[in-house]
C-alpha cells in the first residue's frame, strides 16, 4: 500500500490544516502557500492520484467538488465578484501532490490563468 499523501493526513486529522469545509465526499482546507488573498484547496476524501485516474463511479464525487467551490465562495463573499478553480494534472500539469484537488483563488483581480512556472 502507498505512502498516504499529505492531503490524506490533512483529511483524516494526523496534520493540522484550518479546515473550511468538509463532508463524506470532500474536504477543504487554507493552502499553506496561498497565490491568493483567498487560496483553498478542495480535496476528494477518496485518494485517486490525478484526473487521469478517475472512473465512472466517481461522476457525482467530482460534480461534488465543483457545488462546495460555490458554497465556500459564497461563504467567502467573492460568488459575484468572481473566483478561479484550478484543476492540474499531472508533473507537467503543475499537479505537486498525488491526489485530485482543485484550487479556489479569489480576492481581487487574479492575474495570468495559472500560477507562475517554476522554472
Amino acid at each position: 500500500m502507498a505512502e498516504p499523501t499529505i492531503f490524506e493526513r490533512i483529511i483524516d486529522g494526523s496534520i493540522p490544516s484550518e479546515i473550511v469545509y468538509k463532508d463524506d465526499l470532500v474536504t477543504a482546507f487554507k493552502d499553506i502557500a496561498p497565490k491568493a488573498e483567498n487560496h483553498i484547496l478542495i480535496v476528494t476524501n477518496k485518494p485517486i492520484p490525478s484526473v487521469s485516474d478517475v472512473e465512472a463511479c466517481d461522476e457525482v464525487m467530482l460534480g461534488h467538488l465543483l457545488i462546495v467551490a460555490k458554497k465556500i465562495a459564497t461563504d467567502l463573499g467573492v460568488a459575484q465578484s468572481g473566483y478561479r478553480l484550478i484543476v492540474n494534472c499531472g508533473p507537467d500539469g503543475g499537479q505537486e501532490v498525488p491526489h485530485i484537488h482543485m484550487h479556489l483563488l479569489a480576492g481581487g483581480k487574479l492575474g495570468g490563468l495559472g500560477f507562475p512556472s517554476k522554472d
